[in-house]
Formats: C-alpha cells, sequence, structure tokens
C-alpha cells in the first residue's frame, strides 16, 4: 500500500510540472517571438528600425491565428479584445510605412513617439510594459489552457497531500 501511494505522488507531480513547464514556454514563446519585438519597435529610434520590428511582431500573430477573438475565458472585457490589438498594430505598420515615403524629422519623431505610446504602458509598480491582452500566450485556446493549469494545480496539490500523509507530518 505505502508503494503505491509514492507512486501517485511521483504521477501527481510528474503531471503538474509538465502541464506548467508547457504553460511556462507559451509564455517564452510569445515573449520571444512577438511581445519582445514589439518592445523594440517601441524603442527604435528609426522609421525602419521600427517597421522591421513591427512586422516580425505582427507575422507571428498572423502565422498563430491570434488576429481576433478575445483571450477571456468566461466574459469578454475590452482589454482582452485580440482584434483590436492586432488591428491597432497593423494600422500603426500603416502609418509607419506612410511616414516612411516621405517625411520631415519632426514627422518622424511624433510617428515614432505615438508609436511608442501605442506600444507601452507603464504598469503599477512604474515598469514600462508591453500593452497586449491578458493571456495572449494561450491564445486561441485559453479555455483548455484553463483547464490544463487548474488540472496542473489540482495534481500537484494531491501529490503534496499524499506526500504529507505518507510522511506523517
Amino acid at each position: 500500500m505505502k508503494h503505491w501511494k509514492s507512486i501517485c505522488v511521483y504521477v501527481c507531480a510528474l503531471i503538474g510540472i509538465v502541464i506548467l513547464g508547457f504553460a511556462a514556454i507559451k509564455s517564452i514563446n510569445l515573449n520571444q517571438d512577438c511581445v519582445g519585438h514589439l518592445k523594440r519597435a517601441a524603442d527604435a529610434n528609426t522609421i525602419e528600425l521600427a517597421q522591421k520590428e513591427l512586422s516580425t511582431a505582427i507575422s507571428y500573430l498572423e502565422e498563430n491565428n491570434m488576429t481576433e477573438g478575445y483571450t477571456s475565458v468566461i466574459y469578454k472585457t475590452p482589454d482582452e479584445d485580440v482584434k483590436f490589438f492586432y488591428d491597432n498594430l497593423v494600422a500603426s505598420q500603416k502609418e509607419l510605412n506612410d511616414v516612411m515615403k516621405n517625411s520631415d524629422q519632426l514627422t518622424t519623431t511624433n510617428t515614432l513617439m505615438k508609436l511608442r505610446e501605442t506600444l507601452t504602458d507603464t504598469n503599477s509598480d512604474g515598469k514600462t510594459v508591453v500593452t497586449r491582452p491578458d493571456g495572449l500566450q494561450y491564445f486561441p485556446n485559453n479555455v483548455g489552457w484553463a483547464i490544463a493549469r487548474t488540472l496542473a494545480s489540482i495534481a500537484l496539490l494531491a501529490g503534496a497531500i499524499l506526500a504529507m500523509i505518507q510522511l506523517k507530518l
């Protein structure tokens, strides 16, 4: 009987760690392939550099079917609107293209400042963060990921309880 409890502890821990590991990988991938490029576009000093970084982020969103919908699981709120986020990036890209064709220094500077304001916000800690819908890393499978992360938490909790029972804590 004691052997069975040990196996359950390990299985629960493994399930929880694997699911949460994959969730972490989703977040890392979004940061590397999209959000990081948006931050670089916001920090760019030339229209060409901003255009390149913004194009990379937009391509990632299009390749991963992240162009419309909501990241929310239970109810829809404006800050979770993927279509608005995507359309705003495309509009910024168009504006960069227009400015690149014929611009003076003042127009270029104003456009880059506007892009920075569009792409970034200041969080409650005073840090500059890229504006994006919460949960974008799990989109378009937010419901599945919410269920998987809940199951991972339950598995880890069950494993911890079984381990304490086994150790008689």
